[in-house]
């Protein structure tokens, strides 16, 4: 697809995958800030771009206009040692010196005050992209300015200690201002307890894998790169703290030996989680690794997945004909966005050009690149701190998350089926399909139905995970909710497993309590005509009918019409369910029916005989467990 502004040509025989190189990560930089920066307020104190207002209104959209901005051109001057041929900086030290002017005020050009977060609290967020822009350009912004505009951009960005966060990563927005104010010697006890608070909630956040938790629930998503481990590495390393930077830095290693395995061979994240818009921003943590060393990655293997990242969405529409980021995942996609977003919410994406810091002699743009993970060998990994389950296939390349772990409810939220999150409740999610739409049939779900009233699952509750010889499980439980009537029936539970080995995926669900003449259906994979997918479904034990296809006329970020397989069974007391499904971008593929010779199921578990080798596995429910018979 043609983009609004000029690359450089495709080198491959550095960038065999890809053809980027660090040139074009620079023409992109340019290109989008050039692009933004159109719809600038005379004063260049706010960037108002065009679409409907998020829900914290024009002023604070216009304000993150410039803020997330800031951050790419902070990236890309400071990644090139000061040179600036476009005068980004000069554009930014104006409008800081504008919109701090009087902050507050109903103006053309004044900047909102940061309030509390349930209190037009957006601002909060955007501080620490200004804090962080100036931090990394201050020999040649901060220190060039007046006085009296150093003394008013403190103020404004001191309303971040002195006001509360959302309960999640948003302490890292006060952290990043304060360690902003104390490098350029304006810190103080103010300062140091911003800092210190969000430091003892991130060891408590801390999980285990490599993964934090965003807040005190059960989130994990794409947070965990682009903020979790991008402030406090990044903050250690440009303060040059050894100590701060082996510690955060040994967790972000541990992270990309599992994260890395997250990306399509066609570059594509896995669309998982909430603020999706901001794209490419997923591939943050992977740059970052390359920048500080902290990573099991080749700096070949790490080129690959940022630039394959950033060339799959320029390929792919995300950009409009104006060159600016639109709201959604290729192009426009309403079903991506959550009520926070506005029109330079997907200028996160921003983050990802933390890889520019990285200078041209760097080895992650001097080295070839090499495979991804997933382009190298089929792969199944189990990560038991935050219940998730991958499983790549190289044939295809496309990777799939199965979700034994991550929800959107946070601890003192009761759980509500009208809230069911489509990013978060699935129990699988890839590299190549999207969620249903809310008002559509759920796909990759097991809901009881009782009394015509089908139930969501919300609240996950992980059960284990781990690794055999080739395969891989992990495993959770939910209490089903309802939309309508009653919220619960008393004693319904599901507990479910799910097995991985290649291609093919064994999901295994016990019901138990449901009451006599009750449903259970369970859907597949979601694709349509926009994707050359097969979706696979074949009940094994526990089923009256199906697969059948269902029809999801709303469609997914991937495809703009899809349907789902789904099975049929009765529940009833306890009854056990176990189908075989797949998601497959290879022709043709075999029925599924020939993959399993044999299944026997009772209360206590299920042994499954696979027809290729004819090895065995029981999946035991009290307690939950897999094993292999042999």
């Amino acid at each position: 697809m043609s983009l609004a502004f000029q690359l450089p040509p495709e080198d491959r025989t550095s960038s065999p995958f890809t053809g980027y190189t660090r040139s074009h990560w620079e023409a992109v930089a340019d290109g989008l800030l050039a692009s933004a920066w159109r719809w600038s307020t005379p004063g260049g104190a706010l960037l108002d771009l065009p679409g409907r207002p998020s829900r914290s209104g024009v002023r604070s959209d216009g304000l993150e206009g410039y803020a997330r901005t800031f951050l790419a051109a902070a990236f890309r001057v400071a990644g090139a040692g000061g040179d600036d041929p476009h005068g980004w900086l000069d554009r930014y030290a104006r409008g800081l010196a504008v919109g701090t002017r009087t902050p507050g005020r109903a103006d053309t050009e004044s900047w909102p005050l940061i309030l509390d977060h349930d209190v037009e609290g957006q601002p909060m967020v955007e501080s620490a992209s200004v804090a962080l822009g100036l931090r990394l350009t201050a020999p040649w912004l901060w220190k060039n300015l007046d006085d009296a505009v150093q003394e008013r951009a403190e103020e404004w960005l001191r309303g971040a200690l002195r006001h509360t966060p959302a309960p999640n990563n948003w302490y890292l927005f006060p952290f990043t201002v304060a360690g902003f104010l104390e490098s350029v010697g304006r810190g103080d006890a103010e300062t140091a307890a911003a800092r210190q608070r969000a430091l003892d909630l991130l060891e408590g956040w801390y999980r285990g894998d490599g993964w934090y938790a965003d807040g005190d629930g059960r989130a994990f998503d794409h947070y965990n790169g682009w903020a979790l481990h991008l402030y406090p590495v990044l903050d250690a390393r440009v303060a040059g703290d050894e100590e701060r930077s082996a510690h955060y830095g040994a967790r972000l290693r541990e992270h990309l030996d599992g994260f890395s395995l997250m990306f399509g061979s066609d570059g594509a994240p896995l669309y998982f989680g909430r603020s999706l818009t901001y794209r490419f921003a997923a591939s943050t943590a992977v740059g970052l690794g390359a920048l500080t060393g902290h990573t099991p990655l080749t700096p070949g293997t790490s080129r690959r997945l940022v630039s394959g990242s950033l060339r799959y969405f320029l390929d792919r529409g995300a950009l409009t004909e104006d060159g600016l980021l639109s709201l959604g995942w290729h192009g426009p996609h309403d079903a991506t966005l959550q009520s926070y977003s506005g029109p330079s919410s997907p200028y996160w994406a921003s983050k990802a050009f933390v890889s520019l810091l990285a200078p041209a002699g760097h080895p992650l743009w001097t080295a070839r690149e090499e495979p991804a993970p997933v382009e190298a060998a089929d792969r199944v990994l189990a990560l038991p701190a935050p219940g998730l389950l991958l499983q790549a296939t190289h044939a295809d390349g496309i990777v799939r998350l199965h979700n034994h772990g991550s929800d959107h409810v946070r601890p003192h939220e009761g759980e509500s089926a009208a809230e069911d999150d489509p990013h978060y409740g699935r129990q699988a999610y890839s590299t190549r399909t999207g969620p249903t739409s809310p008002g559509n049939v759920a796909d990759n779900h097991l809901a009881v139905e009782v009394d015509g009233r089908a139930s969501a699952r919300r609240r996950v509750h992980p059960l284990g995970a781990g690794h055999g010889d080739g395969w891989a499980w992990a495993a959770s439980w939910h209490r089903p909710v309802f939309a309508a009537g009653p919220p619960t029936v008393p004693g319904l539970r599901v507990e479910s497993v799910t097995v991985v080995r290649g291609r093919f995926e064994l999901r295994v669900h016990r019901v138990v309590g449901a009451p006599d003449g009750s449903r259970v259906t369970l859907t597949g994979w979601a694709t349509g005509p926009d994707e050359p997918l097969v979706s696979q479904l074949h009940g094994l034990c526990g089923w009256d009918a199906g697969p059948e296809p269902v029809r999801a006329p709303q469609g997914t970020a991937y495809t703009r019409w899809a349907q789902v397989p789904r099975l049929v069974g009765r529940a009833g007391g306890t009854s056990v369910h176990v189908c075989l499904a797949t998601l497959t971008g290879e022709p043709d593929p075999a029925p599924l029916a020939a993959a399993v010779a044999e299944v026997v199921a009772d209360g206590d578990g299920v042994e499954v005989t696979w027809a290729r080798d004819g090895s065995r596995l029981r999946i035991g429910f009290r307690p939950v467990a897999v094993s292999s018979l042999g």
